[in-house]
């Protein structure tokens, strides 16, 4: 899809947060996607990855040096701010309320998964309504199909990492199955995109 064609469909839209999530490979993904973002960017990203429940997350330490935004590690009850790249930390779920605060929890895992993409999803739904860009990257089970679904039926833009070029095709492929998303691209175009939220 061009440039042109995104913008199109970004027209009319309010977009106040993003939501990035993946699995396997999904910090080469991010690493391909983040850095792109300008110092000014005025929109707060939130990424999730799954992490290993008993191994300290150390994502917003291995951005910090590679980002010309601020990256900090998601905390409970922290406030969203603009222009912060938002690490999911390891151990908890991770939601925003509908203050646009964090909230940890320590549920049952979702998908064997805590973080969960899934409860993220959902409750960024909630909370934002049809003013959240979602992206969906890599990885290697369901998690992020149920919540792609949840952001969608609440007016927000849903976009797929092309299966045929992730360096783990299930996850995406899941989210494309349980929902058509608005947009499934590649690495490049979703990065263009991204750049496009504040230029609509």
């Amino acid at each position: 899809m061009t440039a042109p064609s995104h913008a199109a469909l970004l027209a009319g839209r309010d977009i106040r947060a993003v939501v990035i999530a993946g699995s396997a490979g999904g910090v080469d993904a991010l690493l391909h996607l983040l850095p792109r973002l300008p110092r000014g960017y005025s929109l707060p990203v939130i990424a999730m990855l799954h992490v290993p429940e008993h191994r300290e997350s150390r994502l917003a330490e291995l951005f910090s040096s590679r980002l010309a935004l601020s990256a900090s590690e998601a905390f409970d009850k922290r406030e969203i701010s603009p222009g912060t790249v938002y690490f999911a930390g390891s151990g908890y779920h991770l939601s925003i309320e509908k203050d646009f605060r964090f909230s940890l929890s320590c549920e049952p895992p979702v998908h064997f998964a805590r973080p969960a993409i899934d409860v993220l999803m959902e409750s960024a739904a909630e909370a934002y309504g049809p003013h959240l860009v979602a992206v969906l990257l890599t990885g290697a089970n369901q998690d992020g199909a149920a919540g792609m679904r949840a952001i969608k039926q609440a007016g927000g833009l849903t976009i797929v990492q092309d299966p045929k070029e992730a360096q783990v095709a299930t996850m995406p492929e899941q989210a494309i199955k349980m929902q058509s998303p608005d947009l499934v691209l590649a690495l490049p175009d979703i990065g263009d995109l991204l750049l496009l939220l504040e230029k609509k």
